[in-house]
């Protein structure tokens, strides 16, 4: 494992709860925004009215590397849309085929900072930073800036929350982590991402570990044997539109 996939286990593996400080911060789940939008909402549904169908999304944090290409076509032949947060420095900017490949194949292109440090660590402008470089990098590449971003570790605060709002993000957490940064078990990944895997969910995975993208396949078909649609993470919340500054956890 390299220098740098090894700090980010580390950061990983105490990543076990969420935590989300202070009072000032929106908080709400995917399946209430849907539900509580307004008539004129606009949000894209794409194929699936998630309103109707059991609805699930699958994520992926920290690349692109070198098994996001192998995943992409794992996706396309089982037509399953995604939502992939990706690092900005030694991902993105390694990686712009496989970036512009992501957004022309209809998954939803988003932000997990620039070099994945804890923005509730940081000071103002450092988070900005993390954020705002990843932005314009991958906009370079796509032509569009993201409007979503997952914290590293899901760690968030006011201070977060009021510079995501001013850069147009909005976070996004998740309910289902098979925890493969702490394994290489295909098998064992499968059976924790499907043992928590409910309605309205939102899977977190990570495609540069090397047991996560053979456990794809069996997740996807088995959560499909169960009657799950898959979709991108605004389709889950669909009519509703993600709110900038807002935290979305099911």
């Amino acid at each position: 494992m390299s220098s740098s996939r090894a700090g980010l286990a580390a950061a990983l593996v105490t990543a076990l709860t969420f935590t989300l400080g202070g009072c000032g911060m929106q908080t709400t789940a995917p399946g209430s925004a849907r539900a509580e939008a307004a008539s004129d909402a606009k949000g894209s549904f794409g194929s699936v009215d998630c309103r109707k169908a059991k609805c699930i999304a699958l994520t992926f944090d920290a690349g692109p590397g070198k098994d996001t290409p192998r995943l992409l076509d794992i996706l396309e032949e089982k037509k399953v849309p995604a939502t992939f947060f990706l690092l900005g420095r030694d991902h993105v900017l390694k990686h712009p085929d496989t970036v512009r490949r992501i957004a022309a194949e209809g998954h939803e292109v988003a932000n997990h900072t620039w070099s994945h440090e804890i923005l509730t660590d940081r000071k103002p402008d450092e988070i900005r930073a993390e954020l705002k470089r990843t932005q314009d990098a991958i906009a370079a590449i796509t032509g569009t800036k993201p409007r979503l971003m997952r914290p590293p570790q899901g760690r968030t605060d006011d201070t977060v929350s009021e510079i995501s709002k001013e850069l147009g993000l909005s976070q996004v957490l998740w309910s289902t982590t098979a925890k493969d940064f702490s394994t290489n078990d295909s098998a064992l990944i499968r059976k924790r991402t499907l043992d928590q895997a409910g309605k309205d969910g939102i899977i977190l995975l990570h495609d540069i570990y090397e047991g996560t993208v053979p456990a794809v396949p069996g997740i996807i078909d088995t959560l499909k044997e169960r009657g799950y649609t898959f979709v991108t993470v605004p389709q889950l919340m669909a009519p509703a539109e993600p709110r900038p500054g807002t935290v979305y956890r099911p």
